[in-house]
């Protein structure tokens, strides 16, 4: 580890003691270059997406420690001491500023200069539209952000993405800046092919509106010509009120939808009630946000499946 990494290490160890409010016994936390051979560049990456990027860019030259764990809905991340610890620690921070305050606060905090905020580096969105129905809301609020944080659910942003960090971490890491710049753009390019692969498949649809559970795929939606209509936000543990299910109901109808995309990570309960009620069929529509521990699935193969599940739902030829 560099001597910066090491100084960087010591003030994590005391952040995590201010911040927790523990005895001695935390002072060993987490150093986030623990195991890793000396000239090894440390990555903290905030969640799965920008996890992936990290690692394909990085390759072996980089140590990558995901905040969420593999599985997790990372909305609602909450961050341990260690954790702010290990983000002070780390040689570079990725991550898309709105979608984890908790994150957002710990690189302002203790990573200013060593951080990479994706959503600074494309074209951002608005926030998703507030629904007039008093009872429903948008699931996660974002309430931090003045865009739609969404960006990675877009390949041609994703792809932007890459060729920045690979810039990124070659002027951090000159030693290794060529094998930096070269996997950046085979991800860049992997990532187009991608892009190529999702205007081709809804290039001739005979729908164009896409009801998902939460307003997640904005981001998709824009960039493939489709609209997004998200109506399930409403907590998914519980049946929505009758009322509210009239309405839904009532909105699906009127989108002459076929399917009510349900998601990974979340419950598909008040999906599944409602495409009863509707009478539609339910179909997983992936926001790629994280894969459980040992899964097979990348972001490439959950976009490919995104794609194979759009397609019939929307009657594309």
């Amino acid at each position: 580890m560099s001597v910066q990494s090491r100084a960087r290490a010591s003030r994590a160890g005391a952040a995590a003691l201010a911040l927790a409010g523990l005895a001695a016994g935390t002072a060993a936390c987490a150093d986030a270059g623990a195991g890793v051979p000396p000239g090894t560049t440390v990555v903290v990456a905030s969640f799965y997406p920008v996890a992936w990027l990290a690692e394909r860019v990085g390759g072996g030259d980089v140590a990558v420690r995901t905040l969420t764990e593999p599985g997790a809905e990372p909305h609602d991340l909450e961050l341990t001491a260690r954790q702010v610890a290990s983000v002070e620690d780390a040689d570079q921070t990725v991550y898309v500023k709105g979608v984890q305050p908790a994150v957002d606060d710990a690189v302002k905090g203790h990573a200013k200069g060593r951080s990479l905020d994706a959503a600074s580096l494309v074209e951002t969105l608005p926030p998703p539209g507030e629904t007039d129905d008093a009872e429903a809301h948008d699931g996660v609020r974002h309430a931090e952000s003045p865009y739609d944080p969404h960006i990675w659910l877009d390949p041609s942003r994703m792809a932007t993405v890459a060729t920045a960090l690979g810039e990124r971490l070659a002027a951090a890491d000159p030693a290794h800046a060529a094998g930096y710049r070269r996997r950046a753009g085979d991800t860049a390019a992997a990532l187009g092919a991608l892009d190529r692969a999702f205007r081709d498949g809804l290039r001739t649809c005979a729908r164009r509106d896409v009801v998902t559970a939460h307003a997640a795929f904005g981001y998709l939606a824009d960039r493939y010509g489709l609209r997004q209509l998200p109506v399930a936000g409403v907590d998914p543990s519980s049946e929505p009120s009758p009322r509210r299910m009239a309405a839904l109901t009532r909105r699906v109808a009127a989108s002459g939808a076929t399917t009510i995309f349900t998601e990974t990570l979340v419950s598909p309960k008040v999906a599944r009630s409602l495409a009863r009620e509707a009478g539609v069929r339910t179909a997983v529509l992936d926001p790629a946000e994280g894969v459980a521990d040992g899964a097979a699935a990348d972001y490439l193969t959950i976009m490919q499946g995104n794609l194979r599940a759009l397609r019939p739902a929307l009657e594309c030829t």
